[in-house]
């Protein structure tokens, strides 16, 4: 795989027409995270959209509610035919195993190929502190990450959405075949804005990262082309 296949644009505006303006501007880009702001304005059918393109789709929804509810919305949402779903970790053991039997069952039912089921650990905007003072958690934010890597890898989930900052020792504990997937990331030449925990493009494929998403620097760009441009030059030196 291609470094800049392993990009994954994060489609955040707030309605289909200017999803369309973005996509057809950045027609090289072939993976797009569709979130939860456009989600609910198009609803399916910017995914419509972007399939008729043969773009790959990551579905950011972050599903976080009681078991049956997750099952349910798990199994519609795996209809759509995307291939990356999340869930957040926090939901629990159960609601985690009720997720994975249902994004198969609602494919099968589709006919199509059921998404790999990836789970939030925690948000990249938190940080250690907020995580203690504000959430009330006692554990280190490191810790408390791998935990929920942990227990989304034994529930049978197919990987974790994590700060590049953690990835290389969340690797190290989860193997290879657990896929990572780091937002977060900022080229130096972007400002970080609402991400507490960050590191550039190169930095976090060199730390075990399987995707990258990234979405400001390059859609809020005056030139996201150009942008795309540089960030593609950054990882063709990651070997």
């Amino acid at each position: 795989m291609n470094a800049e296949d392993r990009v994954i644009v994060a489609l955040d505006v707030p309605d289909e027409r200017s999803a369309i303006a973005l996509v057809e501007r950045l027609e090289q880009v072939s993976f797009w995270k569709v979130g939860l702001e456009l989600f609910t304005s198009t609803g399916p059918k910017i995914l419509e959209l972007l399939k008729s393109r043969q773009k790959r789709i990551f579905l950011d929804l972050k599903f976080h509610d009681i078991p049956n509810t997750v099952a349910g919305a798990c199994r519609a949402a795996s209809r759509y035919g995307v291939d990356l779903l999340t869930i957040h970790a926090i939901s629990g053991k159960e609601a985690l195993k009720a997720a994975t039997e249902a994004i198969q069952v609602g494919a099968s039912s589709a006919g199509v190929k059921p998404p790999k089921l990836i789970a939030i650990t925690l948000l990249t905007s938190i940080s250690s502190r907020q995580l203690a003072f504000d959430l009330k958690i006692p554990l280190e934010l490191p810790e408390y990450v791998l935990e929920m890597l942990l227990m989304a890898q034994e529930t049978g989930l197919d990987g974790a959405v994590c700060s590049p900052q953690e990835v290389s020792q969340l690797r190290q504990n989860c193997g290879k075949d657990f896929l990572l997937v780091c937002p977060g990331v900022r080229p130096t030449w972007a400002a970080a804005k609402d991400q507490a925990r960050s590191l550039t493009p190169a930095q976090a494929l060199k730390a075990g990262a399987d995707y990258l998403v990234i979405g400001r620097p390059i859609t809020a760009s005056d030139n996201p082309e150009l942008a795309w441009k540089k960030i593609c030059e950054e990882l063709a030196t990651v070997s």
